[in-house]
């Protein structure tokens, strides 16, 4: 196996911050050291004077080529794990779905068969339960024995993905049974379209009405339900892309009280706004997910629980549809408007310039960005960390390089920014996946194929 040193950086982990030389074995950590101990002679030797050496991102919340709307999202696994390295993540999990009438067998063999062979860095899975039956029920547990760990309902979407508080119970109860993690989309999806509805008929057919119907009360009002449903199952609970300060209330009250209640925002809800939103006309479709993004005084009661671990993980829930050709589906109609975002390359870089603005520490970046979601969803300490014996996923970061960021100069397979124009300072450099550079000197250098699948643990947050 070859060998290869990073000399010189700021090693930053979760648990620490030093300069330090990392020395990788083909594909491992195998050893950290104060600079000069290490004097074996690498087969490759990086310079990382004045950068970061931080773990690759584990981003926990992705959907590559998901059907949605009549359409799919425009990043495959192939461009869609390129654009990851390019912004520095390592590793995605990606949501494999359940067809209605369908086993979930049938629905993680399809995206087994979308990703094998075409990822760029490495992938795992959880697993969407669309329709929650005993058949079902009963393949969890199977599911869980090949690493496919936590289960995704959905209290929104009537008619494709949504489950009635039954079907949420039963789930719970088997996840409980098992070792399983329930995520939750929670807002009220059926009040939801009673609004929707309501608004079309009024000639409120703008994307900027999508903002309004999916009122922030409703998005607590399901977080509420779903910690409940999940304290008589005796089941933990994850709650995903958490937008509205009511709803971090929910989820902060039953922390205190000790449940194995857990959340994550994304960085569309710290960085963005219905500020954005606000005129009329179809430009507003860019902007179009679930949750929506709230107006601004919400932002910083996400801050605020990042920095205390009411919200405990940041991923993207990158789902991209072009502006032109996908979104503009929903002319005429904000309710056909494909719900998603694109930013799996952009979470990293975003993220530390949260850092620069003194939202975060520099190891709560990391934590939140790397450690957390390895440990959440059982990859930890192969993933999300700098340690020997964890995989060689390694990037070195320039805080200081200052970047735009455009839909001219993205590597997303999407034809906007929702951060068009906006200037961040830091920047990956060079980027390792499993000892291997992927990117390095301005150019992707990975190969397609080169990510593995990854077999998960269970969550090691349970108390």
């Amino acid at each position: 196996m070859t060998t290869l040193a990073i000399r010189g950086g700021t090693v930053i982990t979760a648990a620490e911050e030093v300069v330090a030389d990392v020395l990788v074995d083909g594909e491992k950590v195998v050893a950290l050291a104060a600079p000069g101990v290490l004097t074996l002679t690498a087969d490759t030797e990086l310079d990382a004077t004045g950068r970061y050496v931080i773990p690759g991102g584990v981003d926990a919340h992705t959907h590559m080529e998901m059907p949605f709307g009549g359409t799919y999202a425009s990043d495959t696994f192939e461009t869609g794990t390129r654009a990851a390295a390019w912004g520095g993540t390592t590793t995605i999990i990606d949501f494999p779905i359940q067809q209605v009438g369908g086993s979930l067998r049938e629905g993680l063999d399809a995206w087994h068969e979308k990703a094998a062979g075409n990822c760029a860095i490495d992938y795992a899975f959880h697993m969407i339960l669309a329709d929650v039956n005993d058949s079902s029920l009963k393949e969890m547990e199977a599911l869980i024995g090949e690493g496919v760990t936590s289960f995704k309902l959905f209290m929104a979407y009537p008619g494709v993905f949504y489950s009635d508080d039954g079907r949420i119970l039963r789930a719970m109860q088997r996840a409980g049974e098992t070792g399983g993690l329930i995520m939750m989309h929670a807002e009220n999806g059926i009040a939801i379209d009673v609004l929707a509805q309501q608004a079309v008929e009024r000639g409120n057919t703008d994307p900027r009405h999508h903002f309004a119907v999916r009122h922030a009360l409703l998005e607590a009002e399901a977080t509420h339900r779903a910690i409940q449903l999940s304290r008589v199952a005796g089941s933990p609970l994850y709650v995903v892309h958490l937008s509205a300060h009511q709803a971090l209330a929910e989820i902060a009250s039953a922390r205190e009280a000790g449940d194995n209640v857990f959340a994550e925002t994304c960085p569309q809800y710290l960085f963005l706004s219905t500020d954005e939103v606000d005129e009329p006309g179809f430009e507003a479709a860019k902007y179009v997910c679930s949750t929506p993004l709230r107006p601004r005084e919400h932002q910083a009661e996400l801050w605020r629980g990042l920095r205390n671990d009411d919200l405990s993980v940041i991923s993207t829930d990158h789902c991209p549809f072009c502006f032109k050709g996908q979104k503009d589906l929903g002319i005429g109609d904000f309710t056909k408007v494909p719900n998603g975002l694109p930013g799996v390359e952009s979470r990293m870089d975003l993220l530390h310039q949260a850092v620069v603005d003194g939202h975060l520490t520099r190891r709560r970046w990391i934590e939140l960005a790397c450690a957390t979601p390895a440990r959440m969803f059982g990859l930890y300490p192969r993933k999300g960390t700098i340690a020997p014996g964890s995989d060689a996923d390694i990037v070195i970061y320039d805080p200081t390089a200052e970047q735009t960021h455009s839909a001219d100069t993205h590597h997303m397979a999407v034809d906007y920014s929702v951060y068009e124009g906006r200037t961040t300072t830091g920047r990956a450099e060079t980027v390792l996946s499993r000892g291997t550079v992927v990117v390095g000197g301005g150019e992707y250098l990975g190969t397609k194929g080169h990510g593995s699948f990854l077999r998960r643990d269970t969550c090691q947050y349970l108390r």
